[in-house]
């Protein structure tokens, strides 16, 4: 799991695609979502409860081992990943929702990542695992800098010049899907032998899980009557999690190399599933349209 492509060059290619959400996005955006906290509410229960619970039931019907089992509630505690900006901006979710949401979810995390992993260990009981959990700084600080530095920096050129940034929207989204494709051809090739090896273990109990994640935090806020290109956003940022956060911690904190294996096959799977969901929401969008048009 420490191939350059998932270690350096996923993170990099992010910072570039960030970059170009920033140039669709102005102040105004946040000042909108500032306005509607219970948007962001929503997403956040659903978040940082709802996906605990739906974790915890699969793997009690999947009759996971203590370790894996603890590697899945580890995962599922873990925040949105910064992919999920890139999700939510190719298939028209709202940008500034899932960026805001991201940054509240990863100082969160600090307290959220332990209470549920520490209770996941307690549980479980999974074989000399009794180190504590902690979240480091550096990991909370990397999310913000991959997310919020780039955008900052794309928003900045906006102001500059609007023209410009308009100018490129197109060709900035045209090549983001290119780069995601290519990162989840990249990381399925160089993490090819993980994910054969641990696929009979969890490559169920993950998929389910994804799956899950993402068509509740699409129909759940839309049944609380929140808007469509919110709900994409939140499906995204529900759906998409940061598993480097969780395989950091499992190997690093917890010295286990087996706990990392959900996060690792997650993280694997999660791109294609993703884009399957997103290409399905945004297919029923356009059918909703032209029935109403």
């Amino acid at each position: 799991m420490n191939s350059p492509l998932v270690s350096v060059g996923l993170p990099l290619a992010l910072v570039v695609i960030m970059f170009g959400l920033g140039l669709s996005l102005t102040g105004a955006d946040f000042a909108r979502i500032a306005k509607t906290p219970r948007v962001v509410a929503i997403a956040l229960v659903c978040q940082l409860l709802v996906l605990p619970v739906v974790a915890f039931g699969l793997v009690l019907l999947f009759d996971l081992s203590p370790i894996l089992a603890v590697g899945m509630m580890l995962l599922a505690a873990s925040p949105g990943g910064t992919t999920a900006n890139l999700f939510s901006h190719l298939f028209r979710g709202d940008v500034a929702l899932n960026v805001s949401l991201t940054a509240v979810n990863s100082i969160i995390a600090v307290v959220t990542v332990p209470l549920v992993t520490n209770f996941a260990i307690g549980y479980f009981e999974p074989a000399g695992e009794e180190a504590s959990v902690g979240l480091q700084l550096g990991k909370v600080i990397q999310v913000f800098a991959i997310v919020l530095v780039p955008v900052g920096l794309g928003m900045l050129v906006r102001r500059w010049s609007a023209e410009f940034a308009d100018r490129m929207d197109k060709p900035v989204r045209i090549g983001s899907a290119i780069t995601l494709l290519l990162v989840i051809l990249g990381t399925i090739a160089s993490e090819y032998d993980t994910l054969t090896d641990s696929l009979a273990d969890v490559g169920a109990i993950t998929v389910v899980f994804c799956l899950i994640s993402l068509t509740a935090g699409y129909y759940l806020p839309r049944l609380l009557g929140v808007a469509d290109r919110q709900a994409i956003a939140c499906s995204f940022e529900v759906g998409i999690h940061n598993s480097t956060i969780a395989i950091t911690i499992a190997i690093s904190v917890l010295d286990s190399t087996e706990m990392a294996i959900p996060a690792a096959v997650y993280g694997i799977l999660m791109f294609p599933l993703a884009a399957l969901v997103g290409w399905l929401l945004t297919r029923n969008q356009s059918r909703t349209e032209v029935a109403a048009g």
